[in-house]
């Protein structure tokens, strides 16, 4: 008789690679986060991609603060390492209901395929999957668009990505293009990079100076990312590593407006700079925000942080400019 599979990769006692490639995971995630209840915000569920079974989240207030305005689209792409997360978490769902109160905005928030059953670029896919379920809607006659769509202006699309929602946010704006064309008449105006989960195989400082971060440990990076990428891929991979040995040169690629934040005591904080940077110096049009002291929770922690409603505050203005 053969022995057993064993236990090769595991997060949290959750998700459990074998060596035979089977995988459990476990549908009993603990979160000691409440959902919060706010009267003044409605939202629904919605089949965006029947083939894959894919879901996405749509949030709008009940009421319209100015009437004669139709009001701006926010999606917004979880975190979650590329191997957990779901628009049904409630710390998804509250940012979600944070984002809809403060910007005034529909959000929408979809799910993506999860690693390692779906290795990149499945999400990627999916992130793309969903801005065009947007453009066909926009595209359909009235009498047949879902009704809550009728109150949003599809010229006004602000796309933002937390951790390695924060990395697709990043290829969509490559994929996509200034002024999106291809989305028509769908127009995104500007994405927002909230420390975008990205790697490398050469370490940065604040990796190696600073391997845990809260909860987070640069191991844990590590595994997330050898259950997601592609297999046999490295971390200097283009979906890794946007600035990697392998990657297309971002030198003549032209992007919509950018907005990259970053916490000061991340382990991703001098990758996240660094990826800024670089593009600030190709001359691309991007904001880099650092949040002193602040570590890779400040956007999603209950209750809603100083730190998240600052950023909020600074992405309405991002938008009102846009």
């Amino acid at each position: 008789m053969g022995s057993l599979p064993q236990v090769v990769e595991e997060c949290f006692g959750l998700l459990k690679l074998y060596s035979d490639g089977s995988i459990s995971r476990s549908p009993n995630i603990s979160f000691d986060v409440p959902f919060i209840n706010d009267n003044s915000i409605l939202y629904k569920d919605l089949i965006f991609n029947e083939k894959n079974d894919l879901r996405l989240r749509l949030y709008k207030p009940t009421s319209i603060v100015n009437s004669s305005t139709k009001l701006p689209i926010v999606f917004y792409f979880h975190g979650g390492g590329f191997c957990f997360g779901s628009r049904t978490f409630p710390n998804n769902h509250n940012i979600c209901v944070r984002l809809v109160s403060i910007l005034q905005a529909a959000v929408i928030e979809p799910d993506y395929r999860l690693g390692p059953e779906h290795r990149l670029p499945a999400a990627l896919e999916d992130a793309c999957c969903a801005l065009k379920w947007l453009q066909g809607q926009a595209i359909m006659h009235a009498n047949v668009m879902d009704t809550w769509l009728g109150e949003v202006d599809f010229d006004r699309v602000f796309v933002l990505g937390y951790s390695s929602g924060g990395n697709l946010a990043h290829h969509l704006a490559v994929r996509f293009g200034p002024g999106s064309v291809e989305l028509a008449p769908v127009r995104v105006r500007g994405y927002v990079l909230m420390s975008p989960f990205f790697g490398g195989c050469e370490r940065t400082r604040s990796e190696e100076e600073r391997p845990i971060d809260g909860i987070w440990t640069l191991e844990m990076y590590d595994r997330f990312w050898r259950l997601s990428v592609p297999t046999g891929a490295t971390q200097d991979h283009p979906l890794v590593n946007p600035f990697g040995p392998s990657g297309p040169s971002l030198a003549t690629v032209d992007f919509d407006p950018l907005v990259v934040v970053v916490g000061g005591n991340e382990i991703l904080r001098d990758r996240v700079e660094n990826y800024a940077r670089k593009l600030k110096e190709m001359g691309k049009k991007i904001e880099y925000v650092e949040l002193e002291e602040e570590q890779h929770g400040y956007f999603t922690d209950h209750p809603l942080p100083a730190a998240a409603q600052r950023v909020i505050q600074f992405i309405k203005g991002f938008m009102a400019e846009n």
